[in-house]
């Protein structure tokens, strides 16, 4: 290992976006945050970051970034300091008491401010890709402790798969979820060309619900619905606290969930804080028959299936 990474030139890691199959949220607490209590799941919609030797004096983690058609790329922060890839570089650069300094290109995929943790992905992505880059071997209970760190969806785009958050959503506990040998369930997903900010949504939550529980949990029939396998089930357990706060703010959003369920989806529903909208389908033809019977309205109809694996190494040369 440690050989061959004095000649390596360029890591390549794969991270997902996510999804929240259930999200409950608590009462702010006196420090801003609010409890959660959540289901996530790993889709295969993809941003892959490669870093290389460079970087400068100034400037130790350079960014570039290739989008897809479906990416605003001018949402992406790229100066020195603005972007989550940045901040995960000085963290585990300062874990091991060194500078560490790259050249890093995104290619993304993930749309942004959708409510599919993307930065959260990039980040994760680049906490394994600086690792193995600097041959640092850090432990991965260090790299979750650094992940919470950069924020509450980045230890859970470490691990992929199916698991539960709870805290701020960084306390993530991995599920046993029988679909991932054969990620088997199949969602549909319509971003949206404008975004929202997860912290707009949070404070209209708590216009919303002044009366909010100080605790929140997942309970225990959205485990169950996991564990059954079966898609009509888990349709029926799907829920999301940020929802109502997200359609308040843009309201068109619940065309979208009714033009998804009226094509043929078992369950639409919006993921995290929005705007995105996912559809959960029975089966592989049917989600390609939702997507392309929403094709005709909006512009852009992504089909992918989970749980898939977390941030992973998919190139080393």
């Amino acid at each position: 290992m440690s050989t061959r990474s004095r000649t390596t030139t360029a890591v390549t890691v794969r991270a997902p976006a996510k999804i929240n199959l259930y999200l409950a949220v608590g009462a702010a607490r006196p420090d801003g945050f609010h409890p959660v209590a959540t289901v996530y799941q790993a889709i295969g919609l993809y941003d892959d970051l490669t870093a290389r030797p460079g970087g400068s004096g100034t400037n130790p983690v350079r960014l570039a970034l290739h989008a897809a058609d479906h990416v605003d790329a001018g949402a992406v922060p790229l100066a020195p300091g603005t972007n989550l890839v940045h901040r995960a570089a000085q963290l585990l650069g300062a874990h091991h008491g060194r500078t560490l300094r790259a050249d890093v290109e995104i290619a993304k995929a993930v749309p942004v401010a959708g409510g599919l943790a993307g930065g959260s992905a990039d980040a994760a992505a680049a906490l394994v890709a600086l690792d193995r880059l600097h041959d640092l071997g850090t432990p991965d209970e260090a790299l979750l402790a650094i992940a919470a760190e950069l924020g509450s969806d980045v230890p859970f785009s470490l691990l992929g798969g199916t698991a539960a958050g709870v805290g701020r959503g960084e306390q993530v506990t991995p599920y046993s979820d029988p679909a991932i040998a054969d990620a088997a369930w199949w969602w549909v997903v319509v971003p949206q060309a404008l975004g929202l900010s997860t912290p707009s949504v949070y404070q209209h939550f708590d216009r919303m619900r002044p009366d909010a529980e100080e605790s929140v949990v997942v309970p225990d029939r959205v485990i169950a619905a996991l564990a059954s396998q079966d898609p009509v089930t888990l349709a029926a357990v799907l829920h999301n606290d940020l929802q109502a706060p997200a359609l308040d703010l843009r309201p068109e959003l619940a065309d979208v969930l009714a033009d998804g369920e009226a094509a043929g989806a078992l369950r639409g529903i919006v993921s995290g804080s929005g705007p995105t909208c996912v559809f959960l389908c029975g089966s592989p033809d049917e989600a390609r028959e939702v997507a392309a019977r929403l094709q005709a309205s909006y512009d852009v109809v992504l089909v992918a299936t989970g749980p898939v694996a977390g941030a992973h190494r998919v190139e080393y040369v």
